[in-house]
């Protein structure tokens, strides 16, 4: 089993490759996807995060409201560090869970976990290989509002509170530019599984 860690800035195209990937016969967990679950009412960090942030992030059902939860921490980075505290222990559990599994059904499984921080958390260090997205600002900028339905000083405060891509690229062994078309940005990671099933032979 070969394990690839797949991330990149906001809205570079990190979901798109991670599609790509699947269709090419990779395991893939989207980390972010297990983030939002573990949140959810019953869930390993729903009552340690409501105890931590109060009543007022829930909604009206009961659920958290990740958006004002997120307006909450991303001005804060000592509060971001206390979510993440609490929702990473769990998010591990699961990826480590479908690693196992992964493995057990392939033992040639490439198993991609694609997830936003990484490189910041410097748990990309137990993957073989690190993948990362890549695009220009403008397109990021363009994609997120379109995505999110965020104003553009939305964006380009979250932007900021990123790592730089330079950082990102020194990091990783291998990176996909999305800033073309899609038929580009498939064929690098046609490209990109190649390479990775190559390591596995």
């Amino acid at each position: 089993m070969l394990k690839v860690g797949l991330t990149g800035g906001l809205a570079s195209g990190k979901s798109f490759v991670s599609e790509a990937l699947t269709g090419l016969g990779c395991h893939v967990l989207h980390a972010d996807e297990v983030g939002h679950e573990v949140l959810e009412p019953g869930h390993e960090a729903y009552e340690p995060v409501v105890a931590e942030f109060g009543l007022d992030i829930l909604n009206e059902d009961g659920t958290i409201n990740r958006r004002h939860l997120a307006a909450i921490v991303f001005s804060d980075p000592a509060r971001l560090a206390k979510l993440n505290s609490l929702i990473h222990p769990a998010v591990f559990r699961r990826e480590e869970e479908f690693m196992r599994e992964a493995a057990a059904a392939d033992p040639g499984a490439i198993v991609v976990v694609e997830a936003a921080i990484l490189v910041e958390t410097g748990s990309y260090k137990k993957f073989d290989r690190l993948v990362v997205t890549v695009c220009d600002r403008e397109t990021q900028i363009r994609r997120a509002m379109k995505r999110d339905g965020l104003t553009r000083e939305e964006v380009e405060a979250r932007l900021r509170r990123q790592l730089p891509v330079e950082e990102l690229r020194r990091a990783a062994d291998y990176a996909i530019d999305t800033s073309g078309t899609k038929e580009n940005t498939l064929a690098q990671v046609q490209e990109l599984y190649r390479a990775l099933r190559s390591l596995g032979q």
